[in-house]
């Protein structure tokens, strides 16, 4: 490749109150959201896109719809991928214990309706089928080194439902990218927030085992650790210093040997939390103060035969005009890294020991 390759990752608010109602929305042209999302993705014009919080359908017309309308700002994607998440999925079971059933709360994964908050990806690149592996059906309790909560208390309160709760609230995917005689594997995944829970700390708990799933990926722990080139991406809901979470399996993502952080940097520390740990420079989401405040929630980690060029967040200085665009696209905003494919030094996989 001659040019770097542009990554992205955004969780995007493409999520609306019932099916059907993005499609609507998408199509109408005066959506305001949907309108100011469309010029920052054409702003940042990556090659490659992983959308978080955007409705499934099962024929993909949504997000058809919203490549075509990419295509009149001038972005083209002829490759897309999206499979139905874990978020919206019925479970017919009382998986939050209140005593009623088909609420959010009960289904696999939070969600009003079937296919409400998932994932898809746009590309310039082609996705083939071969290669695709989807771990969104692996069932919490059946990994020997996850942690879910006991069966017992307030929350979980019936062995059926603990038994039935898969890992992924949304989904982990590994989707490759064809770029020549070289693929790169992208990791995605969208995990809770590790809040809204109870002592219990569900969420929590959740929250750090889905980012433990992919440790367990790269260092062969779900069959064959990945060969070739990978990238890490999606959203965390857990930020390295501050707000809630069970942070240390994030924390050995961003140190595997095998991967890179990039560390990509914007305009947030125009809008720091005085309380704050980390670099406010790294944040991706615009959350209400003081709590949580902003964070960095959202995260493109490369392996290392891959080299950065450069990275950033789209997150425009408050005198920048294109400042109240991406406010209005979304509180997160896009993360994006560029990236050189050498093909002569593809690494082999470097394993790093288990989070404990």
């Amino acid at each position: 490749m001659a040019d770097p390759l542009r990554v992205a990752a955004w969780n995007a608010g493409f999520s609306r109150k019932g099916p059907g109602l993005l499609l609507r929305d998408i199509r109408s042209g005066k959506d305001t959201q949907i309108e100011a999302a469309l010029t920052v993705i054409s702003r940042t014009a990556p090659d490659v896109i992983l959308l978080m919080d955007i409705d499934y359908d099962h024929d993909l017309v949504a997000l058809t719809a919203l490549r075509d309308r990419l295509a009149d700002f001038g972005q083209d994607y002829p490759y897309m991928f999206a499979r139905r998440p874990n978020a919206g999925m019925a479970t017919g079971l009382d998986m939050d214990g209140n005593g009623r059933l088909g609420e959010a709360r009960d289904a696999q994964g939070y969600g009003r309706f079937n296919g409400d908050g998932g994932m898809a990806i746009l590309s310039r690149y082609p996705l083939p089928d071969q290669g695709v592996q989807d771990f969104s059906t692996l069932k919490w309790a059946g990994q020997p080194w996850a942690e879910p909560p006991p069966v017992t208390g307030k929350v979980i309160t019936a062995k059926a439902a603990a038994d039935a709760q898969r890992l992924s609230s949304v989904g982990h995917w590994v989707v490759p990218v064809r770029l020549g005689d070289v693929t790169i594997s992208l990791l995605a995944w969208h995990a809770t927030p590790p809040v809204f829970d109870g002592p219990e700390d569900r969420n929590g708990l959740r929250n750090r085992d889905e980012a433990r799933l992919w440790l367990e990926y790269l260092n062969g722990n779900l069959g064959d650790a990945p060969e070739g080139p990978v990238i890490v991406i999606g959203g965390a809901n857990a930020d390295p210093a501050d707000g809630e979470a069970r942070r240390e399996a994030l924390l050995a993502l961003l140190h595997h040997p095998r991967l890179q952080d990039p560390a990509p940097r914007g305009s947030g520390a125009a809008h720091a939390n005085a309380d704050h740990k980390g670099d406010p420079a790294l944040d991706t989401v615009d959350w209400d103060d003081p709590v949580p405040g902003n964070l960095r929630v959202d995260y493109i980690l490369p392996s290392r035969d891959l080299r950065t060029v450069n990275a950033g967040v789209f997150w425009p200085a408050p005198d920048d005009p294109m400042a109240k665009t991406a406010e209005a696209a979304s509180r997160h905003r896009l993360v994006w890294v560029d990236l050189e494919v050498d093909h002569a030094k593809i690494a082999a996989p470097v394993a790093a020991p288990p989070v404990r």
